[in-house]
């Protein structure tokens, strides 16, 4: 699924529209848990584009969950803080991303479709810890690239935790989405406006 999109079923909406995946992951926890169940995270791997399209997972169990819900904790802490040697809260979680970080992700070739396009595949299903690696290899990417960094950004809804890169023109973006969060303000501001105008 690309960058920008959403996907729903019946019972949760997961977003793609950080900027990375790492991001996208941490954005999984709001307006409430969406990894709460096997199908939810599968759902997750395929739409961020971990793996492409079609790939065969092993069945997917509670210590997936597991494994993707205290990755997404690490990266929290490191996204949202200033990075600081002294911070032992930020030095355990860098810790645990770099460890994770070591392990082999799947690895990507290009292959023939039957409509005769290359696309991406993988060798042979990935395994839970394949796929925490190659988040992980994107958050250090991600915190250790000058321009990145500083382009993280927290969304300026009410109530949003959402943690986007900010790669408009100008850097201006305030919102994680202007359909979500843009769009309420918008109208919060229209609404102030007519009031002010009957008062």
């Amino acid at each position: 699924m690309a960058l920008g999109t959403a996907t729903a079923t019946a019972s949760y909406e997961l977003r793609f529209d950080s900027g990375r995946i790492c991001l996208d992951l941490l954005a999984t926890t709001h307006p409430e848990e969406r990894l709460d169940s096997a199908e939810p995270l599968r759902a997750w791997i395929t739409g961020s584009g971990l793996v492409p399209a079609g790939t065969p997972l092993a069945p997917v169990d509670s210590s997936w969950l597991v494994g993707f819900r205290e990755l997404r904790g690490h990266i929290g802490q490191l996204v949202r803080a200033e990075p600081s040697r002294d911070s032992r809260p930020f030095g355990i979680a860098l810790a645990r991303v770099n460890e994770l970080a070591r392990t082999a992700p799947p690895v990507p070739h290009a292959v023939w479709d039957p409509g005769g396009s290359l696309v991406r595949a993988l060798d042979g299903p990935p395994d839970p810890a394949a796929l925490l690696a190659a988040i992980a290899r994107d958050t250090v990417e991600l915190l250790t690239d000058p321009a990145a960094r500083a382009s993280i950004r927290q969304c300026e809804g009410d109530n949003c935790p959402i943690v986007y890169l900010d790669t408009s023109r100008g850097r201006r973006r305030r919102w994680c989405s202007s359909e979500v969060c843009g769009n309420r303000e918008r109208v919060a501001r229209h609404r102030r406006r007519a009031a002010l105008a009957r008062a």
